[in-house]
């Protein structure tokens, strides 16, 4: 009974020192992104876009602990997103990199999407602050990045203001005054009234903007970054909105969710059948196999060999394959013309229509 006791005492210290080392440790970061350990970058980006649209306390309101899961969420991407950052914790845990004062509390969720115009709040607020001009730009991106998905970053110089000497005239609104023009006469007008602010002046400064090309995005679709476009001397600056145009392809066409291609083979296999691989977007084989004559024109379905779709990843489009022949190019002996009759055994056709009509 007494060593049963000391034994119970010894389980509980240990215990007790796991649970301070765990303390000491601070935030597992891999657990709150829902990584493992050996996450790439772009995973680990993928998961705080992910996560941060979800736990955003604006969408959680009713959640007490909805701040503190943001702020925990952020902490993790600033750490993990950083390669000596992430060693460091690795190496240690949270409170090394404090230590070393290599965790700055900026918020991540503002830099990595622009604040991307979620407007998480549920408030009916009307907008009289001017705003300056939206700026709309083409991002061109391949096929590849669209099958696999891609962080893309953009380098721009954008205006900036900044303080000046002397002072200004903003905020200029227009307001109805009365004026006296004689014993009983009166004039109503308006005139414009501004304030005394302090003067600026802009300056270009050189800005690093990251935009994820998300699987199966589609041509045309827009990212917004909010207050990335043009500034107002007296308001809010304007959105920046990249639009997506996709390179075209040298083997395949998209059309929706669908691919479409063209493949040549010889008279030889049209008539005998062949097998053979295509190349696919992310690198893997696509394999046809034909044991029956294939005639020029006809087309082959492989189901789940399109593009991802946006909404859901897990479902593919389907890939088309038209196939060309290719006819010899040298010409046949009279000996040669005959044999190639007697195999194939095949009476003439001649008919005559209009191919429009049927095709």
């Amino acid at each position: 009974m007494k060593s049963f006791g000391v034994r119970s005492i010894v389980l509980l210290h240990v215990a007790l020192i796991l649970l301070v080392q765990q303390v000491a440790a601070g935030r597992d970061f891999y657990k709150i992104l829902g990584i493992r350990k050996t996450a790439g970058k772009n995973e680990i980006k993928k998961a705080y876009r992910k996560l941060a649209k979800e736990l955003h306390p604006d969408k959680n309101q009713d959640d007490p602990e909805a701040s503190q899961k943001f702020q925990d969420l952020g902490a993790a991407y600033e750490v993990l997103s950083d390669e000596d950052k992430r060693k460091l914790y690795d190496r240690c845990g949270e409170e090394c990199v404090k230590k070393e004062g290599m965790m700055d509390n900026t918020d991540p969720f503002a830099h990595f999407f622009g604040d991307f115009g979620f407007g998480f709040g549920g408030g009916q607020e009307q907008r009289e602050t001017p705003r300056g001009a939206n700026i709309v730009m083409d991002l061109y991106v391949t096929l590849e990045e669209l099958y696999n998905g891609n962080f893309v970053e953009i380098t721009r110089n954008k205006p900036v203001m900044k303080p000046a000497q002397g002072t200004r005239k903003c905020n200029c609104r227009q307001e109805m005054v009365t004026r006296n023009l004689g014993p009983g006469r009166f004039q109503m007008m308006q005139q414009t009234v501004c304030d005394e602010c302090p003067n600026v002046k802009l300056v270009n400064e050189e800005r690093t903007i990251e935009i994820e090309i998300e699987q199966g995005m589609q041509d045309g679709q827009e990212t917004r970054f909010s207050g990335e476009g043009e500034p107002h001397m007296d308001g809010d600056p304007g959105d920046l909105i990249l639009k997506i145009r996709t390179v075209p392809h040298e083997r395949f066409e998209r059309r929706g969710d669908d691919l479409y291609t063209n493949v040549t083979i010889s008279l030889q296999d049209a008539l005998v059948g062949f097998t053979m691989e295509i190349d696919h977007l992310d690198g893997h084989k696509v394999t046809i196999t034909r044991e029956t004559i294939t005639s020029p024109g006809s087309r082959l379905r492989k189901n789940g060999e399109g593009m991802p779709n946006y909404d859901n990843n897990n479902l593919r489009g389907t890939m088309y394959i038209t196939f060309d022949v290719a006819f010899p190019k040298k010409q046949l002996s009279d000996t040669e013309k005959e044999d190639i009759k007697n195999l194939l055994n095949q009476a003439s056709v001649n008919r005559v229509y209009n191919g429009l009509r049927f095709s």
